[in-house]
């Protein structure tokens, strides 16, 4: 018998979103993607860092990845102590779990948000507490003091997409007796963000992606903006080459070129807001989104009777099982073509 540990042994692990071997066939509306390219700056990165025959490959990539820790502190407004980069956000999210919780210690998120962090917390050996939502967003018997190690905030949050206020999170900043994470990671489609209360709350820490704005979902790009001493504990634990000479190019490329982004992200949230109404003209019951993404519900609540109609019509996006979800659909903001023809299926569907 394989002498695994018990909790991996019983754990069910993370399921992420359909990915269709035959991608070009599909529109892929289920997993968050941009569906615009990177930066041009980006490839020229690539290429100019593979050099002659990628010679530079044979070595080693730059330990801290400095060069893109000083673009993101320089973008962020702080100095490079206070910013981390990392293979990912996961790699963060994991990566903070592991510093601050020890076996049998708690911590906690807000259900329904990123399931992710459960099976990260599953891994350490933590313990799992959950806080509900109310129909209008708010914590359902959030005490005046959680004693937990590390409590998850997703902001906007996924998959249902509103944005809590900034008041709100800072209040909840001083009830946060451990570390409060907020999970960024759609920040850039929204109209505000917490970096100022990293400066405020020596709490705080906010985590974000380089996937879903900047279109490197394939790079596995994420940082972390937290006080000093908290980004040396994450300097400690990582891994020492955690990011790989190309990506470190691409991050540097893509964080300089905001011009750039800030094309990518209007398009996106000019298609969002266009498609939120034409949901809304065929009786479907929409989430005012800050994401690149909306959960919404068809009429009747039958989601998994339409994802299953998408789904032959080749349009993929996101169904849940679980209950608080099950109801409707998350659909990822496409390009215009791309929503067009989702809603003339949606209209075929019924």
């Amino acid at each position: 018998m394989i002498p695994l540990r018990k909790n991996i042994a019983e754990m069910a692990g993370y399921v992420p979103g359909f990915q269709p071997r035959d991608e070009q066939a599909w529109i892929k509306l289920n997993t968050n993607e941009n569906p615009y390219p990177p930066s041009p700056k980006v490839a020229e990165a690539i290429i100019a860092e593979l050099g002659g025959a990628g010679k530079s490959l044979r070595k080693y990539p730059d330990p801290p990845s400095a060069a893109a820790r000083q673009a993101a502190a320089r973008l962020c407004g702080f100095d490079p102590s206070w910013v981390i980069m990392a293979n990912g956000s996961d790699e963060l999210l994991n990566n903070l779990i592991r510093a601050f919780a020890a076996e049998g210690e708690e911590i906690a998120y807000v259900h329904p948000s990123y399931s992710y962090y459960a099976t990260l917390a599953e891994i350490q050996g933590a313990k799992i507490h959950t806080f509900g939502l109310t129909e209008q967003w708010e914590l359902v018997d959030f005490p005046e003091r959680y004693e937990g190690k590390l409590f998850f905030l997703t902001n906007p949050n996924a998959p249902l997409g509103f944005a809590y206020p900034q008041p709100f999170i800072e209040e909840l900043a001083g009830k946060v007796a451990g570390m409060l994470v907020i999970d960024e990671a759609y920040v850039d489609f929204a109209d505000e963000n917490s970096l100022e209360l990293v400066r405020k709350y020596p709490n705080v820490i906010v985590t974000r992606t380089l996937s879903k704005s900047y279109s490197l979902a394939g790079m596995r790009l994420g940082l972390a903006i937290a006080r000093p001493e908290v980004i040396a504990a994450l300097d400690k634990i990582r891994d020492h080459y955690n990011i790989d000479r190309l990506a470190q190019a691409a991050a540097l490329a893509a964080l300089e070129d905001q011009d750039y982004l800030n094309q990518c992200v209007a398009k996106i949230r000019e298609t969002r807001s266009w498609f939120t109404g034409e949901l809304r003209v065929l009786e479907y019951g929409v989430i005012p989104s800050r994401g690149n993404f909306v959960f919404a519900t068809p009429p009747g609540r039958n989601a998994k009777r339409v994802y299953d109609a998408l789904f032959e019509r080749k349009i993929l996006v996101r169904y849940f099982s679980d209950p608080l979800l099950s109801h409707g659909l998350r659909i990822t903001i496409g390009t215009r073509e791309e929503m067009e023809k989702t809603v003339k299926a949606l209209t075929e569907i019924g």
